[in-house]
């Protein structure tokens, strides 16, 4: 290796974020068995290096198999994404970072939030922010502590954690060397998340203007997030009433979902069916209903 070249660790960690950027358009089960290939290349190489190159290796391999975890959570499997969300804290502790540990409660109060656990979710967030994590673990925690609230109905207490969270993110200044944890295809992460917090505290106008205003700025090739947030989008315009707008956000939505099959966004396919199911007489809802059941049979 010549002197200008980067260490292992670099490389795969610029490897891990084109692989990111291919899981926002190629089905999950598609990138498990790659991204599984390559967190065990990096792990055994790691086992066959010593010092702060090998540290530096472990700690990229955490991050494959936290982006394991997640790739998990997108296929239906909970079990395998927390056992994967685990096995990344064990990684990155062998390599001195302790910042994972903090975060993977943030992705065990997403698991909760998706199953309508409120008081979990909100329990495992704040334990996060607890900690002595750096500021952007404890700003990602305060946004899913936020959408605990929302679920539960307490919106005082959703807004306060969404200050918390814009401070903090808005701290959150080191340049760190390692992958960064979190979505990174959201210009603005607390003002969607918010949009989504306005939805469930029953302000679907609101959160319908919110959510437009940030879908626009989600780039193009991030299928996986604007189906995520544009159905959600979706879900608030008839929510409050704009059927028509309604059927038009999720139209070409719902064709994504062929290519980048997710079961979190599938959650939201089902939610938005059964807003729906409202307007049932209504000729636009009725032409899209056939997509709505593809992608609901997709994920049985």
């Amino acid at each position: 290796m010549g002197d200008q070249d980067p260490p292992p660790g670099a490389l795969f960690q610029e490897q891990l974020h084109q692989m990111k950027r291919l899981g926002q358009s190629l089905a999950p089960g598609a990138m498990l068995p790659v991204l599984r290939s390559q967190a065990s290349t990096v792990t055994a190489l790691a086992s066959r290096t010593t010092g702060s190159s090998r540290a530096g290796l472990l700690i990229t391999a955490s991050r494959f198999a936290e982006y394991i975890g997640w790739m998990a959570q997108e296929n239906g499997d909970e079990t395998t994404a927390l056992r994967a969300t685990a096995e990344a804290v064990e990684l990155a502790q062998a390599g001195g970072d302790t910042d994972l540990a903090d975060y993977a409660l943030v992705r065990r109060a997403l698991v909760t939030y998706y199953n309508g656990d409120a008081p979990r979710t909100i329990a495992l967030a704040r334990q996060a922010q607890r900690s002595a994590a750096p500021p952007r673990v404890r700003g990602l925690a305060a946004q899913r502590e936020a959408q605990g609230h929302a679920l539960a109905g307490d919106e005082r207490a959703c807004r306060r954690a969404l200050e918390r969270a814009r401070d903090l993110l808005a701290a959150d200044v080191d340049p760190s060397a390692g992958p960064v944890l979190g979505t990174t295809q959201l210009k603005d992460p607390v003002s969607m998340v918010e949009g989504w917090c306005l939805h469930d505290l029953g302000r679907p106008r609101q959160a319908a203007d919110v959510l437009e205003r940030q879908c626009r700025r989600i780039a193009p090739h991030a299928l996986n997030t604007r189906a995520r947030y544009g159905l959600r989008h979706a879900l608030a315009l008839a929510a409050s009433g704009e059927i028509e707008r309604s059927c038009e956000t999720a139209r070409e939505l719902l064709a994504f979902m062929s290519v980048v099959p997710s079961a979190t966004v599938r959650t939201e396919v089902r939610r938005l069916d059964r807003e729906w199911s409202r307007f049932r007489g209504n000729p636009v809802v009725r032409g899209l209903r056939p997509a709505l059941a593809n992608v609901l049979g997709a994920g049985r």
